[in-house]
């Protein structure tokens, strides 16, 4: 298997040289990615195939469940080196339809370390319990859930202080929620972006209001 997979990154690097010789060459040099994309670990949501985007075009970072947990050193880091070192001036949260880890998260079983992990979207389930009752179909709510929980995760972001500073200091940056599709393969925007602390106060009101 391991010997199959060498042999398809051997065909893979030659087909980009062939196509363009110095592909390689300039990804060598510096990447200089526009974009950072906060996803899921998901196999089946490979994030530069998704957008038609090369190596260094994209910033990834991906976890179970595309969470932005203000805690995690992880995130943080990738967050911060985005903001402050690589520039990006899009930061894409991404869920998908059909996520393990938010169904994992309600389902009522044990599985360990991975419960503590998906606590924050049992909290986003709990906010939010009145609108999910009312979806009888699981699978539609666990799809709503998928939604209510990129919109938590994008406030995340914006909350952060390297993205807060940035923003302070006239940075071009903006966080966007999306939802992608193992049905069709296609991303659905949110339209819950914020580009601005401006922005972020206004939707932290509205959050608190409604």
């Amino acid at each position: 298997m391991l010997e199959d997979l060498k042999a398809k990154n051997a065909a893979w690097s030659k087909s980009k040289t062939q196509v363009d010789p110095d592909f390689f060459k300039r990804l060598e040099g510096q990447q200089s990615p526009e974009y950072l994309w906060i996803g899921c670990s998901d196999s089946r949501v490979p994030a530069n195939e998704i957008v038609g985007l090369d190596p260094g075009e994209l910033f990834v970072h991906r976890n179970v469940a595309n969470l932005a947990p203000p805690q995690d050193a992880n995130y943080l880091s990738v967050l911060q080196f985005a903001v402050d070192v690589l520039k990006v001036k899009h930061i894409m949260v991404v869920g998908h339809y059909g996520c393990g880890g938010v169904a994992a998260a309600i389902d009522g079983q044990r599985r360990g370390l991975v419960d503590h992990w998906l606590h924050p979207i049992r909290e986003v389930c709990a906010e939010h319990k009145h609108e999910l009752a009312q979806i009888p179909d699981k699978r539609a709510m666990l799809d709503r859930l998928t939604e209510l929980n990129v919109a938590r995760q994008v406030r995340n972001v914006a909350a952060d202080v390297f993205v807060q500073d940035a923003w302070a200091r006239g940075q071009q940056l903006a966080v966007h929620g999306w939802v992608y599709s193992l049905h069709d393969g296609l991303v659905t925007d949110l339209d819950i972006g914020i580009a601005s602390l401006a922005d972020y106060e206004r939707v932290v009101a509205e959050s608190m209001a409604g």
